[in-house]
């Protein structure tokens, strides 16, 4: 229902800006205005093709003027060597664009941070260098007036104009897609927390490549008909710098990461920047430039993810202030019924005899960051549906042997059995997609998503379409008691709401072994009460749960089994009851205090 209605509303506001924009179009009162408007819709596509990746993902490029200008020429250069139209030469160009998106993607996504913003930039300057080199220094578009529609050369701006238009509208289509499906929920999660999305099960390669294609795909199409408006097209007018900073800053300026950012960019951003230029270009040359300049630098003080989210948030602000705020509705833990768990996760017909079944085997695992030892031929099992509680001092390795086990370290040695197969040395993902889920020793929301956005994303590994991932989420926030709250951002939650919610996103993707690391770290008494009881259901279900906890008297109430590590080596491990009184652990982690009070 709130899928229709929010598909009603997008095609009524693309509707609404279509009517506006045709009214301007034909109430411009001469060619000039007539361009700018088609300029308009071009820097607008542009921004949503840049928006696509930087702004979903976070991966900021500087590049995107490399499909453009591979776009553009491929119109023209098909134009004058094989007469062939622009109505076939525009979704080639979109093809081409593609391609060279995930050629760029595939060497270019192992880098991270500043590095890919600078690699990104030297794909357009290398290829304007290389289209001059091949002579390619001025390309004009032959005339064909003997049949202007089938070359698309009309002697009506206006109708440059429609077809513009129509493009807007189709990219913000595929753009509005793809805010809001597994493609889009995934990049966004990417975007705010990429560990955190790997744990989740999302392939985030996989994904990157997908956006930069689509993105190349637009970035290319529109690059297209931009040549066709230009009638003369030069490397520096398709490749420079400039064509992706236009694109970066109409969507920065208009808001990223939302598809009407870049529109609200390039309908304020177009119409001045060249108002300016032609009223004040023979006084300021460059005065383009200064209008992007100054843009930016309004944005970054003022509203630093753009005018659409400042708004919003604005507008949310005033909404929550005028509304009396409810507490979350946390789990009560005593009432719940005991079949609770199995009812969600339709495992009533699981066997009692599956507690025997040894489901993990780690053996002689070790990893080694040059010559620190972080964990040393580790080596203990885990049996299915029980808790196992991984204890040790500060700077045992239990986090990194959870790292490892999860796939985000890849082991110096040794061996990681999950259900006959060794997953040592897997991708996160592929892990999370075997039935292994985990939590993080600090929370990893997505902070702009809501709660039941946040614990889709985890949904989505368990789940072949979107409904059954929806249904997985929904099912996983009632389990834990945050599904009347499912509409609040993750940005302003508590800390038990996001041990909760990040449990939840976990419990989404229907594992059957969660690796928890400090879920009780900073929660107040009745709160680790209240989790400790969630956690105890969990494992009615089948679950079987590997934590990582420093409060001893919780772990002794969790635990079946206790696996205790020093110095990155597995110094004993059996019943909580028997480790406790060891005087090795005694003396290496409870301290004398803990043997006076035993």
């Amino acid at each position: 229902m709130n899928d229709q209605k929010s598909t009603r509303n997008t095609m009524v506001t693309i509707g609404l800006l279509s009517l506006v924009y045709l009214a301007l179009v034909f109430m411009a009162p001469d060619r000039y205005y007539q361009l700018m408007l088609a300029l308009v819709g071009v820097w607008a596509i542009m921004g949503i093709s840049w928006n696509i990746l930087s702004g979903y993902s976070g991966l900021v490029s500087f590049g995107h003027a490399a499909f453009f200008g591979l776009g553009a020429y491929t119109v023209i250069l098909s134009l004058v060597h094989f007469d062939l139209t622009p109505w076939i030469g525009l979704p080639l160009a979109a093809v081409v664009g593609a391609v060279a998106g995930i050629i760029v993607g595939l060497p270019t996504f192992r880098l991270r941070g500043h590095y890919f913003a600078l690699a990104m930039l030297a794909y357009p300057l290398a290829l304007l260098y290389v289209f001059e080199w091949m002579g390619y220094q001025e390309v004009a578009l032959p005339m064909k007036r003997e049949n202007p529609i089938l070359y698309m050369q009309f002697s009506d701006t206006r109708i440059y104009c429609l077809i513009v238009l129509a493009m807007l509208v189709a990219a913000i289509y595929i753009s509005r897609k793809i805010e809001t499906s597994r493609f889009g929920m995934s990049l966004l999660a990417i975007k705010q927390n990429e560990l955190a999305a790997e744990a989740a099960g999302i392939e985030t390669r996989k994904w990157k490549l997908r956006a930069i294609a689509v993105s190349g795909a637009i970035a290319g199409m529109i690059g297209g008909f931009y040549a066709i408006l230009l009638i003369v097209v030069t490397p520096p007018s398709v490749f420079s710098m400039l064509t992706s900073a236009q694109a970066l800053i109409v969507a920065l300026f208009g808001g990223i990461g939302t598809v009407w950012g870049p529109v609200i960019g390039a309908s304020i951003l177009i119409p001045l920047s060249e108002t300016l230029h032609a009223e004040l270009g023979n006084v300021l040359p460059g005065i383009q430039g200064v209008v992007f300049g100054v843009a930016i630098v309004l944005v970054i003080l003022l509203a630093p993810e753009g005018i659409y989210w400042k708004v919003r948030d604005l507008l949310r602000k005033r909404t929550n202030r005028d509304t009396p705020a409810n507490g979350p509705a946390l789990p009560n833990v005593e009432p719940l019924a005991n079949n609770l768990v199995s009812d969600v996760f339709k495992v009533e017909d699981m066997e009692e005899a599956a507690a025997g079944k040894i489901i993990l085997e780690v053996r002689n695992l070790s990893k080694s960051f040059g010559g620190l030892k972080a964990v040393q031929d580790v080596s203990f099992t885990v049996t299915e549906g029980r808790i196992v509680g991984i204890i040790g001092p500060n700077g045992a390795g239990k986090t990194t042997l959870f790292n490892v086990l999860n796939g985000f370290y890849a082991p110096s040695s040794g061996e990681v059995i999950y259900e006959g197969e060794n997953i040592a040395g897997l991708q996160p993902s592929a892990i999370c997609k075997r039935g292994i889920g985990r939590t993080f020793q600090v929370a990893r929301p997505f902070t702009r998503l809501s709660i039941l956005d946040n614990v889709l994303v985890g949904a989505f590994v368990g789940a072949d379409t979107d409904a059954e991932a929806l249904t997985n989420a929904r099912q996983a926030l009632d389990l834990v008691g945050l599904e009347n709250n499912h509409d609040r951002i993750a940005d302003g939650l508590t800390g038990m709401e996001q041990r909760l919610m990040e449990l939840a996103r976990a419990l989404a993707g229907r594992p059957r072994i969660l690796f928890l690391d400090e879920i009780l770290a900073g929660l107040g008494s009745t709160e680790v009460a209240e989790m400790i009881g969630v956690l105890k259901r969990l494992t009615k279900s089948g679950i079987t749960i590997i934590i990582i906890e420093h409060t001893m008297q919780a772990m002794l109430q969790l635990a079946d089994h206790f696996v205790v590590l020093d110095h990155g080596a597995l110094l004993v491990e059996g019943r909580p009851q028997d480790v406790i009184r060891e005087p090795a652990v005694i003396e290496a982690y409870l301290g004398k205090r803990w043997r006076e009070r035993a």
